[in-house]
């Protein structure tokens, strides 16, 4: 009967020791969108919807440090991900990109949810009037 406990238990340890590869997968994923040398986008975008929420994070800390371009797939392949808890990432960057294609892409994408009827459409009505108060205040860039 001990022995019984102690195999379950290495058989628990070990199942716990198993690595989950979704980070590193996504963050290849990542780099074939943000990278200059990078494949067409697509299959990336196709790969990041697959991992859906969890990409998340590291697409929004991706988005600081990109170029234009590489920003602008990350907001397409937010867009294919289409969750609703993207929408404060791309509200910020609505108003404060340095890039007009970039703020123009997301205020798109914002503008395209609003009108789903949805689960994202109203998350993506009060980014939008975020979006258009802030500016109003004088705060971001103007498109």
């Amino acid at each position: 009967m001990r022995r019984l406990v102690v195999y379950s238990w290495l058989l628990v340890l070990s199942l716990a020791g198993c690595e989950d590869r979704s980070y590193r997968d996504i963050g290849l994923q990542i780099n074939a969108l943000t990278k200059p040398e990078a494949m067409p986008p697509a299959e990336a975008i196709a790969q990041l919807a697959r991992f859906g929420r969890r990409a998340l994070p590291q697409i929004e800390t991706a988005l600081h440090t990109a170029s234009p371009r590489g920003k602008s797939n990350l907001i397409r392949a937010l867009d294919a991900i289409g969750d609703p808890e993207a929408t404060p990432i791309v509200q910020h960057f609505a108003v404060y990109d340095a890039s007009p294609e970039v703020r123009a892409a997301c205020e798109e994408m914002l503008t395209r949810w609003a009108a789903s009827g949805d689960r994202r459409a109203e998350p993506a009505r009060l980014a939008l009037q975020r979006v258009a108060a802030k500016r109003a205040k004088g705060e971001g860039l103007e498109l």
